[in-house]
């Protein structure tokens, strides 16, 4: 039986993933707050399970909501919430102890997923939500491709990297694809998370 606590400062986003969280079988309680403020005021006597937490809020956000509950409660379960690949907000919260992020328009089976893998796991194939490997150390990365890793860490382009490191974008392209490969990483966000997990960047 589990428990999640939804958090997110917009009523139609949360009420739309407290419905959708309340459809996954095994989920017994589905809980709502507004603000950061209110989750870290609400965890020690509900003690979900998991907490979704919006990365953007006003006052106490995603990332240091996040930081604050796992250094008081360090088995708290973090998932954040975003619309869009932040890089930046996922890397500096799942380097604060989130176990990595979901989309706000996930669908229903995606949300399920995330749940099962977090919670209780789930084979590879349902893995929609992006987060860092359980064990192991960082990989092998070559200069070139840690170079094109802090750029994207930097939020420049493929093509912008390029520039800089006077490459042409395809050759960017193809460090890319390498380093998501060694570092188990499905997109750039899940490789920038991953880079601050392993001490690859700063």
């Amino acid at each position: 039986m589990t428990t999640v606590c939804v958090c997110d400062d917009s009523p139609l986003a949360r009420e739309a993933l407290r419905r959708a969280v309340a459809t996954v079988p095994g989920v017994t309680r589905v809980t709502v707050a507004s603000s950061g403020e209110e989750v870290l005021a609400r965890y020690t006597a509900e003690s979900p399970d998991l907490v979704l937490v919006d990365l953007r809020m006003p006052g106490i956000g995603g990332v240091e909501a996040t930081r604050r509950l796992v250094a008081t409660h360090p088995g708290a379960v973090v998932v954040v919430l975003t619309m869009a690949e932040d890089h930046d907000g996922v890397a500096r919260a799942v380097a604060y102890g989130a176990r990595g992020y979901l989309r706000k328009d996930a669908t229903r089976e995606e949300v399920a997923a995330t749940l099962a893998q977090v919670l209780v796991g789930a084979p590879p194939a349902a893995r929609p939500m992006r987060r860092m490997p359980d064990a192991g150390g960082p990989p092998a990365l070559t200069e070139r491709e840690l170079q094109v890793l802090t750029g994207m860490s930097r939020g420049r382009s493929n093509a912008e990297i390029g520039r800089e490191l006077y490459l042409s974008e395809d050759t960017v392209k193809t460090h890319a694809r390498r380093l998501f490969r060694k570092m188990g990483a499905a997109d750039r966000a899940h490789a920038v998370a991953v880079g601050f997990r392993w001490g690859l960047l700063r």
